[in-house]
């Protein structure tokens, strides 16, 4: 899809790359969109070097000028969101549907909303304390503010489901609090970010501000985390890179934001709407084959409506088409590797083993002859021992557990080392908050899978740490000074 091979942005300038390029790869085709660049580990310090010499301007510049450069990014990206979003769903695999509306177009709205989110206030006034002589000095009273400034330079660390959408939740919202950030993009579909950077380069967005390194080999992302000039590690991606991530940063008490993996609970009571329920739990084989961490792919039933959820289920699963993205009608496109395709299937060849009963799927589909396909796959006589219902499958492959009352719904849902996003589905709606509240996971989506985009977003245990979306990221972003002074 592109000829010439992209250069790594580093202090403002399209730079070669010291090692080279790689090939990123069609999941749907398996041929060659393009080539990526391979940075040094001396590249990435050197990016991370400009981008604290840009800080000390950037985080001075008046709000109204970042969000303008901002706004500008956002307009840039729509002027080429057909392109874009070619460019997106070639390297994802992503169905067109997605493409345009779940990555460039979320993408451009993020930085739009940060535009505005430049503006919001970051002074709050603290109520006066009155206090009395002592060993602190005189009586007085005594005024207060909560200041949020920016933390200094933020590594971005991207996850490959969204080339779009999830960078622009870091960029964005990092640059509107001053910070300068230095972009390490997942390496199965890099060039979409470049795309991003060329956006903000021609927005006006100065010198060291924003840089762009990528690469295949893990020395990329490991020079990006322990650089020096590095005050925060904002990252996307599995539970375990997570923890490794968060060793370094221990050493240098490196601020961490971390979306890790998830492992989502369904919670389906006796007296859900099943159409409703199946319809949700359903994207787990449709949005991104399942590749994204909010899935509810661990469905856990009251046993009164267990055989007729199996049935819904097997129904929803059959009516999915499988195929090309590109074609009109797909629902299902491919997962992002051979490699991935492999696990997953992995993964059900496992559940097999472990007991449980493969109602649908499980059987490489092969629709076009190439690309990476993983058909819709629901296993059912599941238990909440079995590693396919404990671990983290990223793709189209839903596990269902059965249980009795409400308290062993609840207890199984929160049995879970995981904790990100749980689903209650009930006709009593009094009955599902009070479920919901408690679920041990940072978010819970009563008769939804859909979220408020204002709304926190994070995980619980090893699902992450820290929360980000709307005002959240602004403060996810920033660090807390408070003035005080007498009065």
């Amino acid at each position: 899809m592109t000829t010439t091979p992209q250069r790594l942005f580093i202090d403002g300038e399209w730079t070669e790359p010291a090692d080279g390029h790689y090939e990123v790869v069609d999941p749907a085709t398996e041929e060659t969109v393009g080539l990526a660049p391979e940075a040094s580990r001396a590249q990435v310090y050197e990016a991370a070097a400009a981008a604290r010499d840009a800080f000390a301007t950037w985080s001075r510049t008046r709000p109204e000028e970042r969000a303008a450069i901002l706004d500008r990014a956002a307009d840039l990206m729509q002027r080429d969101f057909l392109a874009n979003a070619a460019l997106a769903q070639a390297e994802s695999g992503a169905t067109t549907g997605t493409a345009r509306g779940m990555q460039v177009a979320v993408g451009a709205a993020r930085f739009r909303r940060y535009a505005k989110g430049a503006l919001e206030p970051v002074e709050e006034a603290v109520p006066p304390q009155i206090n009395e002589a002592g060993p602190m000095g005189r009586a007085g009273i005594f005024g207060a503010l909560a200041v949020r400034q920016p933390v200094g330079v933020v590594t971005c660390i991207t996850s490959y489901n969204n080339p779009w959408a999830n960078p622009a939740g870091k960029i964005a919202p990092a640059l509107a609090m001053g910070n300068t950030v230095v972009v390490k993009p997942a390496p199965q579909d890099p060039l979409s970010v470049y795309r991003m950077a060329e956006a903000l380069a021609e927005a006006g967005v100065p010198a060291g501000v924003v840089n762009v390194v990528s690469g295949s080999a893990p020395g990329v992302g490991e020079a990006a985390v322990d650089s020096p000039d590095v005050d925060m590690v904002s990252f996307t991606g599995s539970t375990s890179v997570g923890q490794r991530i968060a060793e370094v940063c221990g050493r240098s008490m490196k601020r961490q934001l971390m979306e890790l993996g998830g492992k989502g609970a369904a919670v389906v009571l006796d007296d859900a709407d099943l159409d409703s329920a199946v319809a949700g739990i359903g994207t787990t084989f449709s949005f991104y084959s399942g590749q994204i961490c909010t899935a509810p792919t661990r469905v856990l039933v009251q046993r009164g409506v267990h055989d007729a959820l199996i049935e819904k289920l097997t129904a929803y699963a059959g009516y999915l088409t499988v195929g090309d993205p590109r074609a009109k009608g797909t629902v299902v496109g491919p997962v992002i590797s051979a490699a991935h395709r492999d696990r997953i299937e992995s993964y059900v060849e496992l559940g097999r083993k472990e007991g449980a009963r493969v109602v649908t799927g499980g059987e490489r589909p092969e629709p076009t002859g190439r690309g990476f396909y993983v058909a819709p796959t629901l296993l059912a006589d599941c238990t909440n021992d079995m590693r396919v219902v404990r671990e983290e499958i990223f793709g189209p492959v839903v596990v269902v557990v059965p249980f009795g009352d409400e308290e062993e719904g609840i207890a199984l849902a929160n049995d879970s080392d995981y904790g990100l996003i749980d689903y209650v589905w009930s006709g009593d709606v009094a009955r599902a908050f009070r479920v919901a509240r408690r679920l041990r996971a940072g978010g819970v989506g009563v008769n939804t899978i859909g979220r408020n985009m204002e709304a926190p977003f994070g995980g619980f245990k090893r699902s992450g740490v820290g929360r980000d979306v709307g005002s959240y990221a602004l403060h996810a972003y920033s660090e807390m000074q408070s003035i005080v002074w007498p009065g």
